[in-house]
């Protein structure tokens, strides 16, 4: 089993590597033929240092003198053979790693687009930390062994020209030498078999470190707020630890073999050196060609361990590649089509017998209902009644399992990629902003002249969303930085700010989810107002359960467990459907009995920016 299983790995490892080529056949061209330069000039320095030995060395001894050209001949063979290989080392180091990085930045931009092209349903059963471990560590092993693999293919110019050398040098000495090679094929195949499993081992480890960590920074507000750090610290310490048990079981198994496989060739010198002598003192070869075969051989040991340090990446590589290769292989990409918009007024929205279903857990049943151009309507439901999931649908981040969502008669799913975003804006519950400044988090890199989003649109956009007043205080106005998230502002200024956010781009269509619920009702409805007054309107569905925001609408859809109940007015709804009634009057009682018991509100423009 072990057998099969490390076939396989060197298989599949082959053919990343092959992947890698051919992607990169300059690169690799060039850096397998500077690691020839260096192999066979290796080869070169061994005849020359025989050479020498012979010419110079030798002769100084036995005549006592040497003449000025074999001294300048034996400097020269040298220190051409060393320059010419140090160019050889420098250029197969630098263009290794050069196609190494550019293999591992194609990776990390195929799998970003990748997140981006999948459809959110896809990204909500695949955890933050691994998507986070397949753009970085899996990628970054995916690629580990292009470092080795020139030297590994350009020295096998030097094993065979050592190999010739040696055999035309002495016969029986390159036949004594060469008796060693097969025990080191013999550990290295060893070797690769016990390392295997390790390596993938602790690569499956890594990511899953890297998956709880980003679970643990990403909840570190629930983790303090419930007192379970002493917990969460412990399970991030679990998987450390067999993370860092997996390392070591590598390093065991290296440090285990790398003595061996560093030994057997001197080994072998010691084995020509000894038959050598022999064969010196009969007269079979000379001192210059025993030296050279000697050199020879122990540089030969530096091809086999080039070789094996390739080998040993594979595995590691193979589970880095397979994982990479989930994700650009995933199916549930949308597709699009080639519809324009028509027009730039505010749009017609249309919902036809649309159904939506988590798995086997249907949310939406058959909705229909039609927005006019121009309106604003609410939709109020309890929770879980599916209001959240057609949000969804409206901005297109998951397309109906049946139905249609229309925008002036337009099918979503018939617009071009980046059709839907220029023609409708969502502000989801969940605000998020970068860590950057007021302008860069409402322009969104739109800040320049391509995009035609000036200072003077995001202020009034700012001013829309009643945010220019608290940014006008800011240190620095628009260049003043929110920090994380924006953990420098209160929760309504986030809001109000990832309103300017979406309005800035103009919108046909705004989907506000919840979006205002950290504002007080007076800035909310100034908020509303606004959007229905702006020189460019939207039509906008709002998801709202404050009775003075649903008052503010033209018309409220009332949504229970995924079917619309009831539509109309919000006087209309409170007159004839007990539902509505009693869901709306309750946060109206809330609020009253916080009244009640002198609960004051929060001033929102009393919390420091």
């Amino acid at each position: 089993m072990a057998s099969k299983v490390t076939s396989a790995v060197m298989r599949q490892g082959l053919r990343v590597l092959g992947v890698a080529i051919r992607t990169e056949k300059a690169v690799f061209t060039l850096a397998v033929t500077a690691s020839a330069l260096y192999g066979g000039m290796t080869v070169a320095s061994a005849w020359a240092l025989g050479w020498a030995t012979q010419n110079v060395v030798l002769t100084s001894f036995t005549a006592g003198d040497v003449t000025t050209g074999a001294l300048w001949t034996g400097v020269l063979l040298i220190f051409g053979t060393a320059l010419l290989k140090a160019i050889g080392v420098a250029g197969r180091r630098i263009l290794a790693g050069v196609m190494q990085y550019r293999m591992q930045a194609r990776s990390r931009r195929d799998v970003t687009k990748q997140y981006l092209r999948l459809p959110l349903s896809w990204h909500h059963r695949h955890p933050t930390g691994q998507l986070l471990s397949n753009a970085s560590a899996d990628a970054e092993a995916a690629w580990a062994p292009l470092a080795p693999l020139p030297m590994a293919v350009g020295v096998i110019v030097m094993l065979v020209t050592a190999a010739i050398a040696m055999l035309f040098t002495d016969l029986v000495l390159a036949l004594v030498g060469f008796l060693i090679f097969p025990a080191i094929a013999v550990l290295n195949l060893v070797y690769q078999r016990r390392l295997s499993p390790l390596a993938t081992r602790a690569q499956q480890l890594r990511a899953e470190v890297s998956e709880i960590a980003h679970e643990s920074f990403d909840g570190a507000l629930v983790v303090k707020t419930l007192g379970r750090e002493e917990l969460e610290t412990d399970r991030f310490r679990r998987r450390a630890h067999e993370l860092r048990d997996a390392n070591i079981a590598v390093g065991r198994v290296r440090g285990l073999f790398d003595p061996m496989l560093e030994a057997l060739p001197t080994l072998g010198v010691l084995a020509v050196l000894a038959v050598g002598a022999g064969r010196l003192s009969a007269g079979a070869i000379d001192a210059g060609g025993l030296v050279q075969v000697a050199y020879l051989f122990t540089l030969l040991a530096f091809p086999i361990r080039a070789l094996g340090w390739v080998l040993a990446e594979l595995p590691r590589s193979v589970v880095g590649w397979e994982r990479v290769q989930a994700v650009l292989d995933a199916t549930g990409s949308m597709e699009y089509g080639s519809a324009a918009a028509t027009s730039t007024a505010p749009a017609e929205l249309r919902i036809r017998d649309v159904s939506y279903a988590y798995g086997e857990a249907e949310v939406l049943h058959d909705v229909t209902f039609e927005v006019p151009a121009g309106r604003t309507v609410a939709l109020v439901g309890p929770t879980g009644s599916g209001k959240s999931t057609l949000v969804q649908l409206l901005a297109r981040l998951v397309d109906p399992d049946s139905g249609q969502v229309l925008l002036d008669d337009v099918d979503l799913r018939e617009l071009p990629y980046g059709g839907v975003a220029e023609s409708v804006a969502l502000v989801p519950q969940q605000t998020f902003l970068f860590d950057d400044t007021v302008r860069g988090n409402i322009a969104l890199g739109g800040g320049d002249s391509d995009a035609g989003i000036g200072d003077e649109d995001v202020w009034a956009a700012l001013r829309l969303a009643q945010a220019d007043g608290f940014v006008a205080r800011m240190p620095s106005g628009l260049d003043t930085r929110v920090g994380e998230r924006g953990a420098t502002l209160s929760g309504g200024q986030r809001q109000r700010l990832a309103l300017a956010r979406a309005v800035v781009r103009r919108p046909r269509l705004l989907v506000l989810d919840d979006a205002t619920s950290s504002v007080d009702p007076q800035v909310e409805a100034r908020i509303l107002h606004g959007l229905r007054d702006a020189a460019q309107a939207s039509t906008v569905v709002v998801v709202a359960y404050r009775m003075a925001t649903i008052a503010l609408a033209d018309e409220v859809v009332y949504l229970d467990r995924g079917r619309v109940v009831d539509r109309g007015t919000h006087e209309e709804l409170l007159a004839r459907c007990p539902g509505y009634r009693n869901l709306v009057t309750a946060y109206e009682r809330e609020e009253a009995e916080r009244a009640a018991i002198d609960i004051p509100p929060i001033e929102e423009e009393e919390i420091s920016a």
